[in-house]
């Protein structure tokens, strides 16, 4: 049957978006014996789990709360997580095949270390359940019309419609527009005069410009475990040095936390106590120079690009009280104001997004538009790095399916 003949009785729901939570969506609507229409602008679902992970996929986080995500009501999201669980989304995979393993910090992938095998589950499923998936579909538009919704949209150069009793936008944010990402999701909240918290690009790399960015270009490729924070939160993991600033897990992560004009502090040795240290080394071997010292806390490179920064030509024993002060401010709080970040090109996720004000916490339907929906990325819900935003999106695909 061609597109624009589909009549509206044949869908309970149109969800935009084939992304994690849309597809999760239409599988549960479908498990509850509900037909859903997925209409996604990609040449095929899922773009966006299938470069996660670096293409492993890390689908939850084994401990995922509330506390680890940004939102202007931190409690919003207490119902849809109550609703589906970890346990629920671990579950949901090992019944269709796909077992985890932890990596570091809770953070759960596909023993076969392959995403496409989460998406295959999807699919798979969608087709067992009657479920549609229409790609390369461009929606253009949506009106509110007393039987539901009216959604135009473009597949193959040419304007097709359909309507249906309620609509699901799960369309993702703005990040990584390589793949797909549009502001959709923020446009039509806008057209339904939907409140909107400032979005801007999250777990994205941080850049350095000016008289500071030689020194972190000649550092390019060097990783170190740190502890990184400013006066909001902090996080133990690696920084990775790059030709045009800083990346890593850590610098993604409190990248989610930073605001330009900032200032980030990282601690270089995180757990010990480089003072200490030094007394200790020098108690045996005295005439070390501090150079080589370091050399063998870091990386030689590293220890040399401390040397316009610390007197690594002297050996231990001479090094003076103000040496020392001035080894242990840099060593455990080097200080940082990032130009900027990579953008949404390289961010992984986007701050912000429509106002959790403006939605049902138990259903994520918008209050004021009884049959829409919201779900996923584009809600202002941002997880931290480590499959927490898959969470998110599990649960709230979950949450909108028991109630369209």
């Amino acid at each position: 049957m061609a597109t624009n003949l589909i009549k509206q009785t044949d869908f309970d729901a149109i969800i935009i978006g084939g992304g994690a939570c849309g597809l999760m969506c239409a599988v549960q609507a479908g498990f509850l014996g509900k037909r859903t229409l997925i209409l996604e602008r990609n040449d095929k679902v899922g773009a966006k789990i299938l470069i996660s992970g670096g293409g492993r996929c890390n689908y939850t986080n084994l401990y995922s709360s509330t506390q680890q995500f940004i939102s202007a009501n931190v409690h919003f999201a207490k119902s849809a997580f109550a609703q589906w669980t970890v346990d629920d989304t671990v579950s949901f995979f090992e019944t269709y095949g796909i077992e985890g393993q932890e990596k570091t910090l809770g953070q759960l992938f596909p023993t076969s270390n392959n995403a496409r095998d989460v998406v295959k589950v999807f699919t798979n499923l969608c087709y067992e359940l009657g479920q549609e998936i229409q790609c390369d579909t461009t929606v253009k538009n949506i009106k509110q019309i007393d039987s539901g919704f009216h959604i135009s949209y473009e597949k193959n150069g040419k304007e097709h419609t359909i309507e249906a009793p309620k609509v699901v936008i799960a369309s993702g944010g703005l990040p990584i527009p390589k793949i797909g990402a549009t502001d959709f999701g923020l446009s039509i909240a806008r057209k339904f005069d939907l409140k909107i918290i400032d979005t801007a690009p999250a777990l994205v790399p941080l850049t350095i410009t000016g008289k500071d960015q030689p020194w972190y270009e000649q550092l390019s490729g060097n990783s170190i475990f740190c502890r990184v924070w400013n006066d909001r939160i902090s996080f133990d993991e690696n920084i990775l040095f790059t030709h045009w600033g800083l990346s890593g897990p850590a610098i993604l992560q409190i990248s989610s936390y930073w605001k330009p004009g900032e200032f980030i502090y990282i601690d270089l040795l995180p757990n010990q106590d480089i003072v200490e240290l030094i007394q200790q080394e020098k108690e045996v071997n005295g005439k070390k120079m501090l150079l080589a010292y370091l050399a063998g806390l870091y990386t030689r490179k590293f220890a040399e690009a401390l040397s316009d920064k610390l007197p690594v030509e002297k050996n231990l024993a001479s090094l003076t009280k103000a040496d020392i002060e001035n080894i242990s401010s840099l060593i455990h709080e080097f200080k940082v104001k990032p130009a900027g970040d990579k953008g949404y090109d390289k961010a992984e996720v986007m701050r912000g997004g429509v106002s959790t004000d403006e939605l049902s916490s138990k259903t994520l339907e918008v209050k004021k538009v009884p049959g829409l929906y919201y779900g996923g990325e584009c809600v202002d819900v941002t997880g931290w790095l480590g499959g927490y935003n898959f969470q998110w999106a599990w649960a709230s695909g979950f949450v909108i399916a028991q109630s369209i």
